[in-house]
């Protein structure tokens, strides 16, 4: 009997050195991140097929800071990314994402951004020199092309409106139209400016091979301001969103988020955020 229990006790002192240990003692939570698959320079599948874009970058740095956890990436659809973190399919998505009441009834939105979107006007190259920035424009006319109500750049017109009384904008709610109708109201002079997402922009009018770029040596582009763009977490991640919460203000402070600006977009983005 003796024996017996001896033996027992050399076989358990061997057998851990042969087990097969645990990551971390499961410590390790993995985390499921979507991200659409075209928006460039934003979130995208690059010609390596792998994530790449602003935000998956930022996100790839913030979990360079929580060892707790491990990314996970999944190209996806607008759609798919938005049910998918509501239903818990995935645990976070990011797609150059407008804060929204109605989306904060469905989402956790964290603390800080994780990126921010360039708004601003298209106007006539031949009033560059008189329009230089919004308060110019409605000084110079105010005739914006309508937007329709529910679109956010309304809102963001809107707000402008009432924190300038002295300058406002001509503000008329319209219905949804083709992007070129606002770019050939511009140029015929029915309007002198529409309001237009800088990336649109750059996409629509200047890069080459543009659908609209007969029209880039006739339109200029006067920025505004940046609309901060959030990531979408799933409700049950709260601790995970605290978490990405402390890492983003390190990545603030220590330059990496200005570094990544500079690299996907070619100019610090931030510094258009009020």
């Amino acid at each position: 009997m003796k024996k017996t229990f001896l033996v027992f006790i050399a076989l358990t002192a061997i057998i851990p050195l042969f087990a097969k240990p645990k990551k971390s003692d499961g410590k390790i939570q993995k985390i499921r991140v979507a991200h659409t698959n075209y928006y460039v320079p934003y979130d995208f599948v690059n010609d390596k097929g792998e994530s790449d874009g602003f935000e998956v970058a930022v996100l790839k740095e913030v979990n360079k800071l929580l060892p707790q956890y491990e990314f996970e990436y999944f190209p996806t659809s607008d759609d798919d990314l938005l049910i998918g973190v509501l239903q818990g399919k995935y645990d976070v998505g990011t797609k150059g994402v407008w804060i929204t009441e109605e989306r904060k009834k469905k989402y956790i939105f964290p603390q800080n951004p994780i990126a921010a979107s360039i708004i601003g006007i298209v106007i006539r190259k031949d009033t560059a020199d008189k329009i230089t920035d919004i308060k110019s424009f409605a000084k110079y006319s105010g005739k914006l092309v309508p937007i329709g109500p529910s679109n956010a750049q309304y809102n963001i017109i809107d707000e402008y409106n009432k924190q300038n009384p002295d300058a406002r904008v001509k503000l008329v709610a319209g219905d949804q139209f083709e992007a070129a109708d606002g770019y050939v109201w511009v140029v015929e002079g029915r309007y002198d400016a529409r309001v237009d997402i800088k990336l649109s922009f750059q996409n629509n009018i200047e890069k080459e091979g543009a659908p609209y770029a007969k029209y880039k040596d006739k339109l200029s582009y006067v920025p505004y301001k940046a609309i901060p763009t959030w990531p979408l977490f799933n409700r049950k991640n709260q601790a995970f969103a605290n978490a990405y919460d402390e890492a983003i203000k390190t990545l603030k402070e220590n330059g990496t988020l200005e570094k990544l600006s500079q690299k996907y977009f070619g100019e610090n983005i931030f510094s258009f955020v009020e």
